[in-house]
């Protein structure tokens, strides 16, 4: 069954009230939701925002914002993969009880729908845990988990789009990895597709201990870099291991002070693989904002 990718609402034609007897004439118009994070110069994530704002374009044409969100608090759907490669075998605790800590903190305040689903993977992927909020679940689910060789960073990526994708509210990857892949079957414009698809936000915590490009994987960091960038996410780079619940606490804050933007599409026309590229900006001079880059027409 198809999935649908973009909510749809109706909308009624004319400007006066219908005749009870005569039929009604509805027209499917998608709503483009578009969640936004707003940094000063400094780094700082700004809210107090208003709409008047904030400017969105949709293949170059500025679009009416139809609905505004302040610090959203639509639910959050989040995937969280982790690394367990056998390169990260001594940091795995690190892994396992930093992403332990930030489910709790997810569920303590904000959305009482937020849920957190687990993704490991070396040279396999596996969903040990669908989308819940129940912390033992997760914890046992997390016990089982062993090292292995083999980094398969990209299949992990697709599956993650496809378990978000017909799921409402926000939706958010977040990767715990060095950035590389040796054993996928997807290649990366096959894991960039499906994340946009999904609408999904991608925050990789990437840990590089090795500050020199001799021994570090930077063609990997780079492709994840992008990933993120267009997907309205960013990286994180913590120096160790052990600072990654510092990196989880980053991205809860970013969570919680997001904007909405939505707009109805007009007069934006597809590129010929239905592709329309998204371009959000701040009226306000030396902030800079986060969001995705564009979205794919919905297949019928």
């Amino acid at each position: 069954m198809t999935r649908r990718l973009l909510l749809t609402a109706p909308i009624l034609l004319g400007s006066q009230a219908p005749d009870p007897g005569s039929p009604i004439l509805r027209v499917d118009v998608r709503l483009i939701r578009v969640l936004s994070s707003v940094h000063d110069q400094n780094g700082q994530l700004v809210g107090g925002l208003s709409k008047d704002d904030f400017q969105i374009f949709d293949n170059g044409v500025e679009q009416k914002v139809a609905v505004f969100e302040r610090s959203t608090i639509q639910a959050l759907s989040i995937v969280v993969m982790l690394d367990i490669s056998a390169s990260v075998a001594k940091d795995l605790k690190y892994e396992t009880e930093s992403t332990l800590r930030f489910a709790r903190l997810l569920f303590k305040e904000g959305n009482t729908a937020d849920s957190i689903a687990l993704i490991t993977f070396n040279h396999e992927v596996d969903l040990i845990a669908g989308f819940t909020r129940r912390i033992q679940r997760l914890e046992n689910a997390i016990r089982e988990v062993r090292t292995t060789s083999g980094t398969s960073l990209y299949d992990a990526l697709y599956l993650a789009s496809e378990e978000l994708e017909g799921r409402e509210g926000r939706k958010v990857i977040i990767v715990v990895s060095d950035g590389g892949d040796t054993t996928s079957i997807k290649k990366f414009n096959s894991a960039n597709i499906a994340v946009q698809r999904a609408q999904a936000a991608v925050y990789p915590i990437l840990v590089t201990p090795i500050t020199n490009d001799a021994g570090r994987n930077t063609g990997g960091e780079n492709a994840m870099q992008l990933i993120a960038e267009r997907s309205g996410g960013r990286v994180l780079q913590p120096a160790t291991y052990d600072r990654l619940s510092q990196s989880f606490e980053e991205i809860l804050r970013d969570l919680r002070t997001q904007y909405l933007l939505a707009f109805y599409p007009k007069d934006a026309a597809a590129t010929t693989n239905k592709f329309h590229r998204l371009e959000v900006k701040i009226r306000r001079p030396g902030l800079r904002v986060s969001a995705r880059t564009g979205y794919y027409e919905e297949t019928l």
